[in-house]
């Protein structure tokens, strides 16, 4: 993923302040190294200190396609030399207004005895000056933007900014997202449904639609050699229950690999599913031994939803972009006596995402669906927790995010996914204020707190967001 960085400066200075100009620019260098450190390709455009180099910089970011345009206010600088180039690239813009150090050292600067060698000192820190004359263009012209503020050795700055390259990168992988759907919706779940083309204008997700017999087909074709190494891959994941049948492993395995076939043919990023057919029907064998390969998809970072939760596995896939994971949950139960919650799901879970390592078990019924096969069982590590909901309420979609702890506690042990969760409010208001804010009744859970990192991929994605918390 590309970002362009560049510098604004006043050309009238450099003649008149010797040495400015070359210690701006080691200012933009260094910037540039932390940012390349995050993860990103920084395209740089160099000193803009006039109109010309404006619609020069522009260019090369076009043709470079960057996805984020960074600009450094080195000193002041003409909001005339920042138009141009934003309307031309029409990507969002981070004004860093980041000074060289804390505080300007008063007493070096006034001793220096030379107004001219004073001046020059102080506009190496004078950033802020630009800021306001920046935002009230970019706020009359109608341009996203937002503000970095900071300096050189300041922590929250690089924290903050690292959270701006971190959503940038998973912007990128939605842009280029790849979702399959095999199957239909799982009937009657009316919150679930989801208009796909209001999900591809608005993540940029390519849909692919999927047929089950693409699948058997593959299945079909699995060697015995690809059976036995995805046996092997079994028993190395999971902790794989005696009580699991030499069949229902093979059935699982074979499905296994022909999936692993289905997203390499697709190029898929991520896969929602759901299918039921009248009892018996051909597919049921490949439907009722999905979920071990679904979870190892989800754990390699392409995330599986069933019920065809489309809107779910697209916040299952934020999660995993920002590297918190990112499983399917809906909630349990309530636990008023400890004030947590319980959420989990059976399917596939992440199993990185695991507190002990993830279990393979049998069950003889899959609970509101057809057939029996084999399932997972884990409990997501305790710690830090974000939920995540994409939601699409009266023709818009928007972003439900919280913040909580997965903490240690009775858990089902019925074959799923199941977790206990607190939060900072007392679980009715929780759950009262959850639900009002639009989501189905799943969502996606990753470890760690990335609520913040989600509300700057919002804004880069144009999406609203409500945070509960």
């Amino acid at each position: 993923m590309k970002i362009g960085l560049f510098s604004i400066g006043l050309d009238t200075y450099w003649g008149q302040y010797e040495g400015l100009l070359p210690r701006l620019q080691g200012y933009e260098s260094e910037i540039a190294t932390h940012i390349g450190e995050m993860g990103v390709e920084v395209v740089r455009g160099g000193m803009v200190d006039n109109e010309a180099k404006s619609l020069a910089a522009a260019s090369l970011f076009s043709r470079e396609e960057v996805e984020l345009v960074c600009i450094f206010i080195s000193t002041y600088a003409l909001s005339s030399t920042v138009l141009p180039l934003v309307q031309r690239v029409g990507k969002p813009v981070l004004l860093l207004n980041i000074q060289p150090e804390a505080a300007i050292d008063y007493a070096r600067l006034n001793a220096m005895g030379d107004r001219v060698r004073m001046t020059g000192e102080w506009l190496a820190h004078c950033q802020a000056c630009s800021v306001p004359e920046l935002a009230c263009v970019l706020n009359r012209s109608g341009l996203w933007y937002d503000i970095v503020t900071g300096y050189m050795q300041d922590p929250a700055l690089w924290k903050e900014l690292e959270e701006w390259m971190a959503a940038a990168r998973a912007v990128g992988g939605m842009h280029s997202g790849r979702m399959g759907i095999l199957g239909h919706y799982y009937g009657g779940m009316l919150d679930v449904y989801t208009d796909t083309t209001l999900q591809s204008l608005t993540f940029g997700t390519h849909i692919e639609l999927l047929e089950m017999c693409e699948l058997r087909e593959l299945r079909d074709s699995v060697t015995s050699t690809e059976l036995q190494g995805k046996l092997e891959e079994f028993q190395t994941t999971f902790r794989v229950s005696p009580e699991c049948s030499e069949r229902e492993l093979e059935r699982a395995a074979r499905t296994s690999v022909a999936l692993d076939k289905l997203v390499a043919r697709h190029r898929l990023t991520s896969l929602a599913y759901y299918y039921e057919g009248r009892p018996g029907n051909e597919y049921e064998d490949l439907i009722t031994s999905f979920i071990a390969g679904t979870t190892l998809l989800t754990g390699r970072g392409i995330p599986v939803a069933g019920e065809c939760e489309v809107k779910n596995v697209q916040a299952m896939s934020i999660m995993a972009l920002l590297g918190a994971g990112g499983s399917f949950s809906e909630p349990y139960a309530m636990d008023f006596r400890d004030n947590v919650i319980l959420w989990g799901h059976d399917g596939p879970g992440h199993f990185n995402m695991a507190e002990d390592g993830i279990a393979l078990v049998p069950l003889p019924v899959f609970h509101g669906k057809p057939g029996q096969g084999l399932s997972i069982q884990m409990s997501v590590r305790q710690g830090p927790a974000t939920l995540l909901s994409v939601c699409e309420n009266e023709g818009k979609v928007h972003l439900l995010v919280a913040e909580g702890e997965s903490v240690p506690g009775e858990t089902l042990q019925i074959g799923n996914t199941n977790s206990r969760y607190r939060f900072p409010m007392d679980i009715r208001e929780f759950m009262n204020r959850w639900s009002k804010g639009g989501p189905s009744h799943h969502c996606a859970i990753g470890v760690g707190h990335v609520a913040s990192k989600i509300e700057k991929l919002a804004a880069l994605m144009k999406i609203p967001v409500v945070r509960i918390g």
